[in-house]
């Protein structure tokens, strides 16, 4: 499953993929309501991968003076 946290002003837009830690079967809400791996019956413990979306700031506008 992946849950997916859009930017706020503190932290960049950001996707967390919630997977078995035995097996790597990517789980649904369901499943982890269920709290047993569907795919290979383990008690369910999560791993996570972050994928974090980096951007540029924005150009400075305005008039210099030299």
């Amino acid at each position: 499953m992946i849950v997916v946290n859009e930017a706020t002003k503190t932290d960049p837009r950001h996707e967390v993929a919630l997977v078995c830690a035995a097996c790597g079967y990517d789980l649904d809400e369901q499943e982890l309501k269920a709290d047993t791996c569907a795919d290979c019956g383990a008690a369910l413990n999560l791993a996570q991968h972050v994928k974090i979306y980096a951007t540029s700031a924005p150009s400075a506008q305005g008039s210099v003076t030299l």
